[in-house]
């Protein structure tokens, strides 16, 4: 049996009845990514020392037939911009190479309290900034689907690894979309929550306001799981809700019968991928045969998300990352006179060019006489884009569009051009402005046989709904339940 194959539900029911032991299945894990992760680059760092011990740790309470935490034995990858105990977090930059923190993420207490297994760290484009994976310092993670194109980004390497059964779930951060378009390219399960559902402490910040801690799996029930672990309100972070954390996988069990669903207009304009808007008609034409209502609904400010979030996004990337200057921590140059050269040289040597771009982009913005005329002017235009998706919620359940207008693009196909990199965050980016909850789900192949995502959005901390309606879908659609071809005997071949 090839365990690394399966599902995290799937494998936790197999070890709760003794068929499988903890060491067999993470063993298995690090197995698939010795044979493979050469050639995807999904891992920056791996945890197999620790990892193999706390699997031997959970075994032991199997036999002695001890109560086993919720993620007892699942293998977890964890995007390199969340800070791990003794374990290097880099955050794709050259400029934290080296750095080891001191504490943990809230969310790693979490998952290890809940007996979740930390395999390692994945790779990510540099302070989350990008859309493709190809701005780590590290280099570029390939699509398992297709090693000559891009996993997404800036999660790509966390939806890679799950994508090539390295990880059974892995953690990411969406400020833009980072957790749902490498999802969509993938072909996996990526939910962004409700900003302040999960904590963001020990969360590298890029965008304080839009950041947040998401979840990429290989089903909507692996999805459920994950979220009842890491959700909740937490002292340590002061944009953490104090509310109750729901039972989704309890929720998902439920139809959608007499649903409302709304589609937005703006995200059906030209420019969009005819095999996805195909893959998307005929993912409502299911919802719609399950019982759900649809109609077609219009966002108005859509158009203004793009030029809003990145001059919000980089004026607080240009305010977060001030802290990196080579004397505290991380990079610093070896060349410099004077404390002033010694600021300069070791920035300009540690980031890479998009992170440069985006803090002089946001100093800009930031700057006297600048100010009211971009910055203030953006959060005006994000108030208005919160009330056109607050106006189609009094109406609506959920929202329902494409994760991406078109599948996963070429590598270095849009390195040259920014602009065009950045308009593939296009159907994502207004979530993250609103700050509600949004989920991406296979619902197809192209002509390619490259996944293709659709993207279910609901209101504020109603998570519930938007995993019961990827629940429902996932459970009845009859899209192919397909494996990138290099974890095929073929694949496997070629990788050894």
């Amino acid at each position: 049996m090839n365990l690394n194959r399966l599902t995290a539900h799937e494998v936790i029911n197999l070890i709760k009845k003794k068929k499988v032991t903890v060491l067999e299945v993470i063993q298995d894990i690090y197995n698939q990514i010795d044979k493979f992760d050469h050639i995807i680059k999904a891992f920056l760092i791996l945890n197999r020392k620790e990892a193999l011990q706390q699997a031997k740790e959970i075994d032991l309470k199997v036999k002695n037939e001890e109560e086993l935490p919720p993620l007892a034995g699942v293998a977890v990858a964890i995007k390199d911009i969340i800070t791990t105990k003794g374990l290097e977090t880099t955050c794709g930059s050259k400029i934290l190479k080296g750095f080891i923190p001191p504490y943990n993420a809230t969310v790693i207490n979490k998952l290890k309290e809940a007996g979740a297994i930390i395999i390692g760290k994945t790779n990510m484009d540099e302070f989350a900034m990008g859309s493709s994976t190809e701005n780590s310092a590290f280099g570029p993670t390939c699509n398992p689907w297709d090693l000559e194109r891009v996993p997404g980004g800036s999660s790509g390497g966390s939806a890679a690894a799950v994508a090539a059964d390295e990880a059974f779930i892995a953690l990411g951060t969406d400020t833009g979309g980072s957790v749902r378009q490498p999802a969509s390219f993938c072909g996996m399960v990526g939910l962004k929550p409700t900003y302040g559902r999960v904590s963001r402490y020990g969360l590298v910040a890029y965008a304080s306001s839009l950041d947040q801690i998401g979840t990429i799996a290989k089903d909507v029930t692996d999805c459920a799981l994950m979220m009842k672990v890491i959700c909740g309100h937490d002292h340590k972070d002061s944009t953490s809700a104090n509310l109750e954390v729901p039972d989704y996988l309890k929720s998902c069990q439920e139809g959608i019968e007499g649903l409302k669903i709304g589609v937005p207009q703006e995200y059906f304009i030209a420019g969009i991928d005819p095999e996805v808007k195909d893959a998307i008609d005929k993912a409502l034409k299911l919802f719609e045969k399950l019982g759900a209502k649809i109609e077609e609904v219009s966002l108005p400010h859509t158009e203004y998300s793009l030029p809003t979030y990145y001059l919000i996004a980089t004026a607080e990337a240009s305010s977060n990352l001030a802290r990196y200057d080579g004397v505290q921590y991380g990079y610093r140059t070896e060349d410099y006179e004077d404390l002033s050269s010694m600021y300069k040289r070791t920035r300009s040597e540690g980031f890479g060019q998009e992170v440069k771009r985006r803090i002089m982009l946001g100093t800009y913005a930031l700057s006297s006489g600048y100010y009211d005329a971009y910055y203030l002017k953006a959060q005006k235009v994000r108030t208005l884009i919160k009330e056109d998706f607050d106006q189609a919620f009094s109406k609506y359940d959920i929202l329902i569009t494409p994760t991406s207008p078109t599948p996963a693009f070429k590598l270095k196909e849009k390195v040259a051009d920014p602009l065009t990199m950045y308009l593939s965050d296009i159907y994502t980016i207004p979530i993250n402005l609103a700050g509600i909850p949004a989920i991406s789900l296979n619902c197809g192949y192209n002509k390619n046989n490259l996944p293709l995502g659709l993207q279910i959005i609901g209101k504020p901390f109603d998570e519930e709904t938007i995993l019961r309606a990827a629940y429902n879908f996932e459970q009845h659609s009859e899209v192919e339940k397909k494996k990138p071809e290099i974890c095929s005997t073929k694949g496997k071949e070629e990788a050894e």
